[in-house]
């Protein structure tokens, strides 16, 4: 009788500590597992439920809204690159051999006008000395001896001969002559962004040498390489988005006034598998030229689609997840089969429907309560 008495007791006390080993104490940070009754929202069998308070999740930015499915574009994923026409960049050379000091605010991006300064080299206190400050020398020495045939001409006592050579070495020196001193001013030759400076403040540059590149135009040119497998999909092709490495979100060409330049008729293979398809944009300094990007090209529309910011979506061990919102502070996780992107939305094809509320924003945060309760650095649970 005792043997079954003892049976018992350790038998509720285990399902006491079960019952209440996931459920949220007075002082909890809203943070943890726990094992909500599933009865209460369909009978879902995903897993164990994640508590978040309200309090916390506003705390920490976690948002969500219910599933509308909405029209969607087709997306193909390829690689591209940012280009600019030669004939829109233009070179800034040294005018004269010396050491270079730039221009008050000249740095790679400043955008310059026609004319404007870009440096001063000078060739003061460079052994072997200054090839201006030599011309001025030559300049004032054939204007001395100018001025001293003069009179004698007149009096007829130097041939017009002399005279004239005279004349003559004055006028090549004072053509040789710049008249800056010590060296001279490299300026801008068109109006446009400096996208790089070719040397560093205080080298020695020789004349004529590339000293900043200019950018004059306003458009640039996206270069998408499509594989020669969507081919079929060319005439589907409207518009596109990119994304560079150095970006944090994509840029959709119709933010930039983007228009697609080459069309599916004139787009031919130039690389081996490849067909290039090219669209220009407005330069809003968020693209750099020669840069490779990834580039979604956006083709026909797709009727009643799912979808989600990529921002909510979260990878496990090459699967994806997102949260669903059961109540104000049960979550679950839920298992999903992401379709096309356009860099920041995705496409779900499976694991949600149209009665799903879903976070959108924050699942991170969603994601370290599922797995440790750990707050993010710089947040605290003492309130």
């Amino acid at each position: 009788m005792m043997k079954h008495i003892c049976r018992s007791i350790v038998i509720c006390s285990i399902a006491i500590i079960y019952m209440t080993a996931c459920t949220p104490s007075a002082q909890d940070d809203g943070l943890g597992h726990h094992h909500h009754d599933h009865s209460s929202h369909g009978g879902n069998d995903h897993g164990s439920e994640i508590v978040l308070s309200a309090e916390q999740a506003k705390k920490f930015g976690v948002y969500s809204q219910m599933v509308k499915p909405r029209d969607f574009n087709n997306i193909i994923k390829v690689s591209g690159q940012i280009e600019s026409a030669p004939s829109d960049q233009s070179i800034v050379s040294a005018t004269a051999p010396g050491i270079i000091k730039f221009s008050s605010g000249i740095v790679e991006g400043k955008k310059v006008y026609k004319g404007a300064n870009i440096a001063r080299i000078s060739s003061k206190n460079i052994a072997g000395g200054d090839p201006n400050e030599g011309a001025r020398i030559a300049v004032e020495a054939t204007k001395r001896e100018l001025d001293r045939l003069t009179p004698l001409h007149e009096d007829g006592l130097v041939t017009t001969k002399e005279y004239n050579a005279a004349k003559q070495a004055y006028e090549a020196a004072r053509a040789a002559y710049s008249g800056s001193p010590s060296g001279g001013i490299a300026k801008a030759a068109t109006s446009g962004a400096i996208t790089q400076l070719l040397v560093k403040e205080g080298e020695y540059v020789t004349a004529g040498q590339p000293i900043a590149t200019i950018l004059g135009s306003t458009r640039l040119t996206l270069r998408a390489d499509l594989p020669e497998k969507y081919f079929n999909y060319l005439p589907t092709i409207t518009t596109a988005s990119f994304k560079a490495s150095y970006a944090t979100q994509a840029t959709h060409l119709n933010e930039v006034n983007g228009k697609m330049v080459s069309t599916p008729t004139t787009a031919t293979a130039q690389q081996s598998g490849y067909i290039p398809i090219h669209f220009s944009f407005d330069n809003n300094g968020s693209a750099i030229p020669g840069a490779f990007v990834e580039v979604y090209l956006i083709g026909s529309t797709k009727p009643n689609a799912i979808v989600l910011p990529i921002d909510g979506i979260t990878e496990q061990q090459g699967k994806h997840y997102v949260y669903v919102k059961l109540d104000d502070e049960c979550y679950e996780k839920r298992l999903v089969t992401l379709g096309s992107t356009n860099g920041s939305e995705v496409e779900i094809l499976s694991g949600l429907s149209r009665k799903d509320e879903v976070v959108t924003k924050g699942a991170v945060i969603v994601k370290l309560a599922e797995s440790s309760g750990t707050v993010p650095e710089g947040h605290s649970h003492n309130h």
